[in-house]
């Protein structure tokens, strides 16, 4: 009968122990969640502009567009070349800041409302359509296009979280 007992208990015991543990890890996981950061919330330097199906990675924007121009440009506009230059040694807090691909700038494109501050003008994409062109993206159509690379675009940075 003792032995019965202690069994009982023991299972008991055993039980609560798993409920507690799952209730205790399905709470952080709920505060983890809640935490990550939402497309249009400031984070990692920049604005969040695109979020993943896990809800743990995604792509942020700089808040504004990059500085400086090529020569012969006005301020604010530069060839290929110099948009890559501009985006790879942006630093604002972090070091890993790029030119985004064309995939990434539709998509900045597509949440532009959210990040805010944005120019209806040609933005740079890192993606070539050949040796001497480059796409660009025409923010006020939503088009994407190939120009030459010499020609004048504005310039914003994006990093992966």
């Amino acid at each position: 009968m003792i032995m019965k007992l202690i069994d009982k208990r023991s299972v008991s015991r055993l039980w609560m122990m798993f409920l507690f543990t799952g209730l205790l890890l399905l709470s952080l996981s709920a505060q983890s969640f809640a935490s990550m950061p939402k497309i249009g919330e400031s984070y990692g330097g920049g604005i969040v502009f695109y979020v993943d199906g896990t809800g743990q990675h995604g792509l942020i924007v700089a808040k504004t567009d990059m500085t400086g121009h090529s020569e012969g440009k006005e301020e604010g506009v530069m060839n290929w070349y110099d948009a890559k230059v501009a985006a790879n040694a942006f630093v604002d807090g972090y070091s890993d800041w790029v030119l985004p691909n064309r995939e990434q700038l539709n998509q900045l494109y597509v949440n532009r409302g959210a990040v805010g501050n944005m120019v209806d003008t040609y933005y740079w994409s890192s993606s070539e359509s050949d040796a001497s062109n480059a796409w660009v993206y025409n923010f006020a159509s939503g088009k994407p296009l190939t120009g030459s690379k010499a020609n004048g675009s504005c310039v914003r940075a994006v990093r992966v979280y």
